[in-house]
């Protein structure tokens, strides 16, 4: 991977080093000062952003041209296909089919299979050009010179040349090698797409407040600096800015990694995308354009998307060789048959014909996007969507896996994760959660939703009252329950003796009491919950060597409680999206190949800096689209599936790609007339079954990869 370069303006965002190994102390004190505001003009803005999107756009569509321009010409060139094979004379002597024979059904082959052979190897002939003006000839080159050299000569022996035609051999040539580039489209398509999708986390209008105070809904990219808007309850904040008025809780996490929704009121700083809650807020717009908190996400993901070194495919570099040797080996034949040994041209050239199409690829061709298909299929059927093949093949190699942690090591929801009742003689653990809950689900606080959330029971409750600062209150039962924070308990010195309690107090854990008759009930801790797969497959990943890391935006004390809870080698806390792609970045440079797996916004960068990217499914389509590896279930534990998919499959890689090629060092000899002298001849049709024969051998040992798993 080449070095990802950062610029001052970079390195003047990210914090002080935050990170922590287990077990070590760590006496930094994270601070972050926000980055100086430049002033830009809203259009040039605009036009800036508009251009990059424009551009995305375009890269995505010739992509998606492309994928669709192989299947059409593989489809029809199939269907054309049908009729050259019951024409051939080789089917037909084969299988008994002389009836289907007719007085000018040579000049009908000719017909047909100038059609395959036109249409179809349209792209090869434009990939030969394309790799001879970067002078690196590889698979369209030898895809192309076999097929032009087969229709030349099968063309020829239709007009008086002594021989036999190659016209079915050139057809299924074309129709294999379309249908191998056709995959391979698929496998990596949508790889560009990733810059698009961020675009989608920004309301497409914003409720513009005019200066006598109505309000008008106006497009996003009509917004000025220093424009006043409204955003309501529930809607995403279209742009960067300060609150004038109102207060709400605002879910940032897809954003910043916070894993529980903020409180923010007057005064306080909110970003573009982030999810307002139940207020409605009065935003001053601070930042648009390229100035804004996803604009320069944008900017980094495409940065470390553009700085990925990109590694030649292994059937590539094969194809290069078997061109060269092609080519050789058939002016070679062709010399000696006529130069050394004095053979006719007829002769000479049936051989040369003949270790040309032997010597072509239709092996070679489908030796990797057949194991890739049968690989993309069992790990869609597991939950593991690939969407980048180089990266997937990079598994095999991986030292090193950094987490995010909300959303991916955790659930990244509020959830409850401990209950204590101080009376169990009275109210068991679970009484003391159902009346807890039966409070509050009159209220539409995070913290009561998470309590709500965890039982399916609850009570009928009367009397509600919310005493802001305080909790909340009902008659439940006939008892008077009160869900308080712990300043109520301080301030109405309430005693309490648990020690189960001081263990709990010790963790970075929301803490509700519960208060029944007066009386202190029970206690209930709230955090983000680990997933019960994260510590399994660090201890999975452990085993085989792998270093663990996480990434977070929360506090120190939070990050520390994950990382002892699943045993992690190392953590980084309130780290921020410009410093996730740094870190990634830094882990590299130790020397590691890495993979990052996260699910939100702000991992986006980090994900399409590290060798692999992976995205949890059930986070944003940004990170989806980041991520060159997408988990649909969302299971931690499957990392590990694919690792060993990934080693099976490039073993099975590795094995076509040895029979493609070996296949060829025998064939190609024969093909030559090599045992002329001792009576045997290598035929074109012999030469033709043993290239479809390697072909067979490929693809079944490709399904393999099937009962392996």
């Amino acid at each position: 991977m080449k070095d990802h370069e950062y610029t001052d303006s970079h390195k003047k965002k990210l914090h002080p080093d935050n990170h922590h190994h287990p077990k070590e102390e760590n006496s930094h004190s994270p601070g972050h000062k926000h980055r100086e505001h430049e002033e830009h003009t809203v259009h040039e803005n605009h036009l800036a952003h508009g251009e990059h999107d424009q551009k995305e756009h375009k890269e995505h569509d010739h992509h998606h041209a492309m994928m669709a321009d192989f299947k059409k010409r593989f489809i029809v060139s199939m269907i054309v296909t049908v009729p050259v094979f019951f024409l051939s004379e080789m089917v037909q002597e084969l299988f008994g089919l002389h009836f289907l024979s007719f007085q000018g059904d040579m000049y009908v082959l000719f017909i047909l299979s100038s059609f395959v052979f036109f249409y179809g190897g349209y792209p090869f002939f434009m990939g030969l050009i394309d790799e001879f003006k970067i002078r690196q000839p590889g698979m369209m080159t030898l895809v192309a010179v076999a097929i032009t050299t087969a229709y030349i000569y099968s063309v020829g022996v239709t007009f008086g040349l002594m021989g036999m035609t190659f016209y079915l051999e050139l057809v299924t040539l074309i129709d294999i090698m379309l249908l191998g580039h056709w995959i391979e489209m698929r496998s990596v398509m949508g790889a560009s797409r990733a810059l698009q999708e961020l675009a989608t986390l920004l309301p497409k209008n914003a409720h513009n407040i005019h200066d006598d105070g109505t309000v008008e809904d106006v497009p996003l990219e009509n917004l000025k600096l220093e424009d006043l808007v409204l955003v309501k309850p529930g809607e995403k904040v279209p742009a960067d800015g300060i609150i004038e008025d109102g207060q709400s809780y605002i879910t940032e996490s897809l954003l910043t990694g916070e894993s529980e929704p903020v409180l923010r009121k007057e005064g306080d700083e909110i970003i573009g995308g982030s999810i307002n809650g139940t207020g409605s807020l009065k935003v001053t717009v601070k930042k648009v354009g390229k100035d804004s908190f996803i604009s320069q996400v944008v900017a980094l993901v495409q940065e470390a998307q553009e700085s990925k070194s990109s590694t030649q495919d292994l059937a590539n570099r094969s194809a290069f060789w078997l061109t060269i040797i092609a080519l050789s080996g058939g002016v070679i034949t062709l010399l000696v048959w006529l130069g050394v040994f004095g053979h006719d041209l007829a002769f000479a050239l049936e051989r040369s014909v003949t270790v040309m199409v032997t010597t072509c690829p239709h092996a070679l061709g489908l030796a990797i996007p057949l194991v890739v298909a049968v690989s993309t299929s069992i790990s869609a059927k597991n939950g593991v969507l690939i969407r980048d093949r180089q990266s997937f093949e990079n598994m095999k190699d991986i030292q090193a896996v950094i987490f995010d942690k909300t959303g991916t090591l955790t659930e990244g929801k509020f959830g409850v994760t401990d209950v204590i009742s101080f009376k169990k003689d009275t109210f068991s653990e679970d009484e003391v959660l159902k009346y807890a809950a039966s409070v509050e689900k009159e209220s539409e606080h995070p913290i009561a939703q998470g309590i709500v959330k965890s039982t399916h029971v609850t009570y009928k409750t009367k009397d509600f009252q919310s005493s802001p600062g305080e909790g909340v209150q009902a008659t439940v039962e006939d008892h008077e329950v009160k869900v308080v924070s712990p300043a109520y308990i301080e301030r109405e010195k309430i005693k309490i003796n648990s020690s189960k309690l001081a263990d709990v107090e010790k963790q970075p854990k929301t803490l509700i009491y519960v208060i029944i008759d007066g009386k202190a009930a029970g206690v209930i801790a709230l955090a983000d919950v680990i997933r019960p797969e994260s510590k399994l497959t660090v201890n999975k990943l452990q085993k085989q060597g792998i270093r663990c890391m996480m990434l977070t935006g929360d506090n120190e004390d939070v990050a520390r409680w994950v990382a002892e809870e699943i045993d992690l080698d190392e953590y980084f806390y309130r780290i921020l999206p410009q410093e996730k792609a740094h870190k990634v970045h830094q882990v590299q440079d130790k020397g590691l190949k890495v993979v990052m797996v996260g699910d939100g916004v702000n991992d986006a960068p980090a994900l399409a800096q590290a060798d692999v990217g992976i995205a949890i499914g059930a986070g944003t389509d940004v990170a989806m689209e980041s991520a060159d590896i997408v988990l649909v279930k969302s299971n931690p534990e499957d990392i590990v599936n694919i690792m060993e998919l990934t080693k099976a499959t490039y073993s099975k890689m590795k094995q076509n790609l040895l029979w493609a090629t070996g296949y060829n060092a025998f064939a190609i000899p024969l093909a030559a007339g090599l045992l002329y002298g001792w009576g045997f001849l290598l035929s074109p049709a012999m030469g033709a079954i043993l290239m479809s024969l390697s072909t067979v051998i490929v693809a079944f040992n490709a399904q393999l990869l099937r009962i392996k798993k």
